[in-house]
């Protein structure tokens, strides 16, 4: 018997419901979890655990740097810092740089699987309006400002490229190539902060506050100008 195609969507729907309920109860609501996000609330805990796994710490720190861009409302700033401090500048750029990619591009193909139908149901009203020129966007120059100027929610930003007409190779390299500056001064902060150069940590940090200040300030004003620029219709609301 051929089936309908609205009776084919239905059965299709409920299987997917099923296998999110299914989900939720034995991986998403089970103890090892709620383990998981107590790791990203707590910086000394994830320390001691990062230590304990000796020679596997930097996979299982790229792997948390992925999931809390995926998981949008895990605060990235304190596992950037912590990379510098546990595995130097150098590595711990590193290390942070391939864990936001991944967790980035992974939300970017998601936001792409999903569409945009589903994605505004969960996406406060705000946000959607803000951010809905994105929909549109094509430029590389538009995503990089957006990644470089602080102020703007970069994860949930990656969902909405992803129904955006830009190719994800384009996004994946200019949205890590915005992510760079940032990465940087949280991993020489850690770096600095886990030898005790103090001063050094107070100097980078008023260096960062010093340009990121201004760029946080005029961040509607230098995104209308690359919009204009990149031929973007839709104004900011």
């Amino acid at each position: 018997m051929k089936l309908s195609t609205p009776v084919r969507w239905t059965i299709g729907a409920g299987l997917v419901l099923l296998l999110a309920l299914t989900l939720w109860r034995y991986t998403f609501d089970s103890p090892a979890v709620h383990d998981l996000l107590r790791l990203y609330k707590d910086p000394a805990l994830l320390q001691a655990e990062l230590r304990a796994w000796g020679w596997l710490a930097p996979v299982i720190f790229i792997l948390i740097q992925a999931l809390q861009v995926i998981i949008s409302p895990i605060p990235g700033e304190a596992t950037g810092f912590l990379g510098g401090y546990l595995f130097g500048l150098a590595l711990g750029f590193v290390y942070s740089t391939v864990g936001l990619t991944v967790g980035t591009m992974g939300a970017f193909w998601i936001g792409r699987w999903l569409g945009g139908a589903f994605l505004r149901r969960y996406i406060a009203d705000h946000l959607w309006k803000r951010l809905g020129f994105i929909l549109e966007a094509e430029g590389a120059v538009l995503a990089f400002v957006i990644y470089l100027i602080p102020g703007f929610p970069k994860d949930i930003v990656a969902y909405l490229f992803g129904i955006s007409p830009m190719p994800g190779w384009v996004f994946g390299l200019v949205s890590t190539l915005g992510r760079m500056p940032g990465t940087w001064v949280l991993s020489a902060q850690g770096s600095r902060t886990a030898t005790g150069q103090y001063l050094q940590v107070a100097l980078i940090s008023a260096l960062a506050a010093a340009v990121a200040i201004p760029l946080y300030y005029y961040r509607h004003q230098i995104l209308g100008f690359v919009r204009r620029a990149s031929g973007t219709r839709k104004e900011p609301s």
